[in-house]
């Protein structure tokens, strides 16, 4: 399960499936030098997300 205290980063090479989500989401910092230190909650809320639905579609990515 993924949660929102989890990096970006780790979560994108542990579950390569979830790029899309974040790119859905409008979060195309995957790129970004920020993704390697940041949480999904931390970046989320830098973009103004819904973080519970974010989460949710990740989780459902990965299901």
């Amino acid at each position: 399960m993924i949660t929102k205290e989890m990096g970006i980063m780790e979560v994108v090479q542990k579950y390569p499936e979830t790029i899309p989500v974040f790119q859905q989401f409008g979060m195309g910092c995957i790129g970004c030098a920020a993704a390697h230190y940041e949480s999904i909650e931390q970046g989320a809320n830098a973009h103004g997300m819904d973080i519970p639905a974010l989460m949710e579609a990740l989780n459902k990515a990965i299901a």
